[in-house]
């Protein structure tokens, strides 16, 4: 009889200068079966990135040596590994800078450890998911984006849009569960002439939603993140 393999226990490193926040953050990962490791700056952050080969990075943006601005945009050019800003810069510019850098998911201080947790299992669920990568049929939740086709089927149904409209869902679709900012959606759709032209987007968006019969009051499918962009609801 075969014993089944044990499954790896991720490791998240946590790049924060304050030796408070990393300890907290440390016991409650560890009290959740991961494997916490610590950097107390950006330079050693990017070692340890290097060396440790960590499954998640929870970073923060006020480090004593280099913004974390730069450091996000360091790891990004070594490694594809999920980012969680945590962070007491709040302000819009702020996050749409480090989403645009490649940061994952942005989270403010101070925090809940239960919202900051669940938001890492989302990221580690959808960690598989390489970025860029290309798939004949992208499938989240109810939706099914048929790129090649440019077909798109909600609950099995098949839902005709627009070339803007399928541009935006397959966007969005591609980056499930994370927020694609205005700037973002508008370069890929419209091209780099068009990125300050937000009324465009918000009437697609609207049409888009009217199409889906997605509330964005109570959104099933396409949730908004206010000054930042929009990111496609996964469930579970």
């Amino acid at each position: 009889m075969t014993t089944p393999e044990a499954r790896p226990v991720p490791r998240i490193l946590i790049i924060d200068d304050e030796p408070q926040i990393r300890r907290f953050i440390k016991i409650s990962l560890a009290a959740d079966g991961y494997a916490p490791i610590e950097a107390a700056s950006g330079t050693e952050g990017l070692e340890r990135v290097i060396q440790d080969r960590p499954d998640l990075v929870i970073l923060d943006l006020g480090l004593p040596d280099m913004d974390g601005q730069q450091v996000l945009s360091r790891i990004r050019e070594l490694s594809a590994v999920p980012v969680i800003v945590l962070s007491v810069r709040a302000g819009e510019a702020e996050k749409v800078e480090a989403l645009d850098r490649g940061a994952n998911d942005y989270v403010t201080k101070p925090f809940g450890i239960a919202e900051l947790t669940a938001r890492l299992r989302a990221t580690l669920r959808r960690g598989g998911q390489e970025e860029g990568a290309v798939q004949a049929v992208i499938e989240a939740g109810p939706l099914a984006v048929d790129v090649p086709h440019r077909r798109v089927r909600l609950d099995g149904r098949e839902i005709k849009l627009s070339k803007k409209e399928f541009e935006i869902l397959r966007l969005l679709a591609a980056h499930q569960g994370r927020v694609v900012t205005h700037q973002k959606i508008l370069r890929e759709v419209w091209g780099p002439a068009h990125i300050d032209a937000m009324q465009y987007l918000r009437v697609y968006v609207g049409q888009l939603r009217h199409k889906l019969g997605d509330d964005p009051a109570r959104p099933r499918l396409i949730a908004t993140e206010a000054g930042v962009g929009y990111r496609l609801v996964v469930e579970g």
